[in-house]
C-alpha cells in the first residue's frame, strides 16, 4: 500500500524516472535505492545453510547494506538484480532469467508486479558484507508494492531526506546509447554529478561487478541495537495455503527468533512466531532475524487474513508495547479505476470467487464488492489502482486459475457535491443520482484529473499534442531535453485515460512514446449518465458516466455495435442510448422476423389480401405489448469484449 513519507522513509521508497539511468540511495536509518534498465538472467542452488548462519552471524551491523533497486519502466531493474545475485555466488550463473519475477504475467509482459527481496553475503577488501536488494515495480499503477513508479517527484522527496543517491546507467550496449547526454540529462534536471556514474549493461554484464564495491563504499550502513525490546516494521506480505499469512520485515531494533509472542500496534493482536528466514533468493529459515536484516516470518497458528497484515504496520515482543513507539502508519491507496466483473457461465460463479479471492491475498490494493446485474447475472465490482493493474488482475485470473470471466469496460469514481455541504464518492455508474436528484440536492459534479507526462520524438509533436486536446487535455508545459526528444505535460481527465488512451499514443507515434502520469486533484464538470437501452429498459451492465461532449459519438458506437450481436425476434427490438435517463442519443431498430401470409393468396383477391395483413398487424401489436426482449447472454459477452 502506498505509505506515507516517513513509513516511506523507514522501509522503501521510490525514485528518479530517468531515461536509461538509475540511482542507488541509501540513510543511515535503513533502505537504500538506487535505479537501473531490464532483461533477466540468473538460477539458483542454495548454500548449506549452517555455514550462511555462521557467516551472517558474524558480520556486524556496522558492514549491513539495504538498498533498492529503482527506476522506470523497462529500465532492467530485475536484469540488474540477477546479475548481482550471480556475482554474489548466491545463484548459479546462466539460469532462469528474472529470478526474483515469479508471476507467469511477470515473465510474459518483462514488468515487475510484485516487490521482491533478496539477500546476499558480498566479501569487499577480505570482509563479509550482508547485503538486502529489493527489486521493484517501476509501473505507477503498482505503487502498492512498496516503492512508487519513479517520478521526479519521487527524486527530489529522496534528495530532501538526505538520502544517498548513486547514478547507474544501465543499457550501454545499445547502439542508440548516448552516456554522455544521459550524464547531461542528471546534472541539468537533477544537478547529480554523473561524472562518476555507473555504466553497466545488465544484459550483457559489463561493468556490474563495478556496482558493488559502490554500494559498500557509498550507501552507509543502518543504525540498531540488538539487546533492546523488539521494533519490526511490515514491509509486505503474501499468502500461503499451508502456512497462512508470510511477512516480509525489517528490524529496526532488537532481534526475532521462532516462539517469541508478538504484538500488533495496528491492530492489537498476538501472534507465536513460527519460523524467521531470509530471502536467499527463496526462503531459507534462520535462527534468528536481528537489527539492520531484512527477512521474513510466519506465524504458528498462521495468520488467516491477508487483511490483517496491514503494510506499515509496527510489531513487537509482547510486553514492550509502552517501551517501543511505532512507525506513523500507512495510508491505503485508493482505487482509481473501477470494471465489473461476471463469470461466463453463471454455472462457474463458485469457481470465479475462490479465484479472485485467491488473486486479492496477494493483493490488497483490489477492492472487491459484489453485484448483480439482469442482463449478466451475479459478478463483482473491482477497483484497482489503474487500467494496468486491471489488466493484469485479469490475466492473472485467466493464466493461473483457468477463469471464464466478462469485464466491462473501465470507469472511474466521481464526486457528487451536496447542497448540505457533504460530498460523496460514487464508482458505480448505475448510482449515479436521477434528474431529480441533481436538480433538489446536489450542487455539482467533479470528475479525477491526472498530470501526464509524454515522452516522445519531436517528428510526433503535433499529433500528441492534437491526441491529447481531443481528449479535454489542458497543456501545462512543453519542453526539449534533448534537440529531437520532448516532455509535454498535460493535464487530463482520468476518464479519459483509461478509455484507451495510451493505445491510442503508442499507434500515433508508432511506438515511440512513454507515458507517466500522477493523480492530480478532482475538478468540476458537466458529467451525465450514458445507459444502453432495449425496448425502453435499462441494461443495467452497459452504463457509463461521461463527459457531456461525449454522449452522443459514444451513443451512436454503443447502439450500432450491439445491434451486431442481438439476434432478431418475432417483434420489433428497439436499441436506443438514452443521456441523463430521458434524451435519446442514439437508436437502431432490429427488424423482427416476418411471416408471408400472403404466399398461399390469389394476387387478384385484394379484400382477403388486406383482411390478413390486418390480422397480423394486430397479431404484432399483442405480441409486443406482452412479449419480451429474449437477449442471450452471449450477445452482452461479445459486445462487452475487448
Amino acid at each position: 500500500m502506498r505509505r506515507c513519507p516517513r513509513t516511506l522513509h523507514n522501509a522503501l521508497r521510490g525514485y528518479p524516472r530517468l531515461r536509461d539511468c538509475n540511482a542507488i540511495r541509501g540513510s543511515g536509518n535503513g533502505w537504500r535505492c538506487f535505479a537501473s534498465t531490464p532483461h533477466r538472467q540468473a538460477a539458483s542452488p542454495l548454500k548449506v545453510q549452517s555455514e550462511l548462519e555462521k557467516r551472517i552471524a558474524a558480520i556486524p551491523i556496522e558492514r549491513f547494506r539495504n538498498f533498492c533497486i529503482v527506476a522506470h519502466v523497462d529500465h532492467g531493474k530485475s536484469t540488474l538484480s540477477d546479475r548481482l545475485l550471480e556475482l554474489t555466488g548466491t545463484i548459479q550463473p546462466g539460469g532462469k532469467k528474472q529470478i526474483l519475477d515469479k508471476l507467469d504475467v511477470e515473465r510474459e509482459r518483462g514488468i515487475t508486479v510484485k516487490a521482491q527481496t533478496c539477500s546476499m553475503i558480498y566479501k569487499h577488501n577480505g570482509e563479509d558484507y550482508l547485503l538486502h536488494l529489493v527489486d521493484t515495480p517501476g509501473h505507477v499503477d503498482f505503487r502498492a508494492e512498496g516503492v512508487q513508479a519513479q517520478t521526479v517527484s519521487n527524486f527530489y522527496l529522496a534528495f530532501a531526506q538526505g538520502l544517498t543517491l548513486v547514478p547507474v546507467l544501465n543499457k550501454i550496449d545499445l547502439p542508440s546509447a548516448d552516456t554522455g547526454r544521459t550524464v547531461e540529462q542528471l546534472r541539468e534536471s537533477f544537478e547529480l554529478d554523473g561524472s562518476n556514474a555507473v555504466m553497466v549493461s545488465a544484459k550483457t554484464g559489463l561493468n556490474v561487478e563495478r556496482l558493488l564495491p559502490n554500494i559498500v563504499e557509498q550507501i552507509p550502513a543502518p543504525t540498531g541495537k540488538e539487546d533492546v525490546p523488539l521494533k519490526m516494521l511490515l514491509v509486505d506480505s503474501w499468502y500461503d495455503n499451508y502456512r497462512g499469512v508470510i511477512l516480509l520485515v525489517r528490524v529496526f531494533e532488537g532481534k526475532i527468533r521462532a516462539g517469541d509472542r508478538l504484538t500488533s500496534f495496528a491492530t492489537g493482536n498476538e501472534y507465536i512466531v513460527g519460523e524467521v528466514g531470509i530471502m536467499y533468493p527463496l526462503e531459507t529459515p534462520q535462527t534468528c532475524i536481528r537489527a539492520g536484516q531484512v527477512g521474513y516470518i510466519y506465524f504458528n497458528p498462521g495468520m488467516k487474513r491477508s487483511k490483517e497484515a496491514k503494510i506499515g504496520d509496527t510489531y513487537t515482543t509482547v510486553g514492550n508495547e509502552k517501551k517501543v513507539q511505532p512507525f506513523p502508519g500507512f495510508v491505503e491507496p485508493q482505487s482509481m479505476v473501477f470494471v465489473a466483473a461476471f463469470p461466463t457461465d453463471q454455472g462457474d460463479y463458485a469457481h470465479l470467487e475462490d479465484s479472485i479471492n485467491q488473486v486479492t491475498l496477494n493483493d490488497r490494493s483490489v477492492t472487491v464488492m459484489k453485484e448483480s446485474s439482469d442482463a449478466l447475472g451475479a459478478g463483482w465490482r473491482l477497483g484497482f489502482l489503474g487500467t494496468l493493474h486491471c489488466s493484469v488482475f485479469e490475466d492473472r485470473l485467466r493464466q493461473e486459475h483457468g477463469a471464464s470471466i466478462t469485464i466491462t469496460p473501465p470507469s472511474v469514481p466521481f464526486k457528487v457535491l451536496k447542497k448540505d455541504g457533504t460530498h460523496e464518492i460514487i464508482s458505480n455508474p448505475n448510482h449515479f443520482p436521477d434528474t431529480q436528484a441533481l436538480h433538489t440536492h446536489v450542487t455539482g459534479l467533479e470528475e479525477p484529473f491526472i498530470t501526464a507526462t509524454i515522452t516522445l520524438p519531436e517528428e510526433y509533436l503535433g499529433k500528441v499534442i492534437e491526441l491529447c486536446e481531443g481528449n479535454r487535455g489542458e497543456q501545462q508545459s512543453l519542453s526539449f531535453f534533448t534537440a529531437t526528444q520532448v516532455i509535454l505535460k498535460y493535464l487530463l481527465p482520468l476518464e479519459r485515460l483509461v478509455d484507451d488512451f495510451f493505445g491510442k499514443l503508442k499507434s500515433t507515434t508508432k511506438g515511440y512514446a512513454s507515458l507517466d502520469y500522477e493523480e492530480a486533484a478532482y475538478r468540476p464538470s458537466p458529467l451525465t449518465k450514458l445507459q444502453l437501452h432495449v425496448n425502453k429498459v435499462p441494461v443495467d451492465a452497459v452504463a457509463r458516466v461521461i463527459h457531456v461532449s461525449q454522449a452522443e459519438r459514444l451513443g451512436k458506437e454503443w447502439v450500432s455495435k450491439f445491434k451486431e450481436h442481438v439476434s432478431r425476434q418475432m417483434f420489433e427490438v428497439v436499441i436506443q442510448a438514452i443521456v441523463g435517463g430521458k434524451r435519446v442519443v442514439a437508436r437502431e431498430t432490429l427488424k423482427p422476423f416476418r411471416k408471408d401470409v400472403l404466399q398461399k393468396l390469389h394476387a387478384a383477391d385484394v379484400s382477403r389480401r388486406r383482411k390478413l395483413l390486418e390480422r397480423q398487424k394486430e397479431g404484432r401489436k399483442r405480441l409486443r405489448a406482452v412479449g419480451n426482449v429474449a437477449i442471450e447472454n452471449e450477445a452482452f459477452q461479445k459486445f462487452l469484449a475487448k
